[in-house]
């Protein structure tokens, strides 16, 4: 089917991905075009929209990003809600980017400019 999540592909179908950790509610992957070293997706095993569509779900996962993120010196944590917010895969998830100085990622509300 054309329009089927991604994420349920990977997690119900055995799509192919890079799956680096695993919980009883959720995987952690290395996402197809990562920004930086290190990059990763913790997604919920249960499919949800978004943040916002369970809360106590999103708790768990927003938890096995920060555990990832704690190996890391420096990482964003983030997840968008909606398209307006970038959000282009519509399951829940959340990145962690591991972050080092001049990694030239910029994020836009930091000030910084683009090299």
């Amino acid at each position: 089917m054309a329009d089927r999540c991604p994420f349920c592909a990977i997690l119900d179908d055995g799509a192919p991905a890079t799956i680096v950790d695993e919980w009883r509610e959720a995987i952690a992957i290395i996402p197809l075009n990562p920004v930086t070293p290190g990059h990763l997706l913790v997604i919920p095993r249960k499919h949800v929209d978004n943040a916002t569509v369970d809360p106590i779900l999103t708790g768990i996962v927003m938890q096995y990003a920060a555990e990832i993120a704690a190996d890391t010196a420096s990482a964003n944590i983030i997840t968008s809600i909606g398209e307006a917010a970038t959000q282009t895969v519509f399951h829940l998830h959340v990145h962690v980017v591991p972050r080092r100085a001049g990694d030239g990622l910029h994020l836009p509300w930091t000030g910084q400019r683009a090299t």
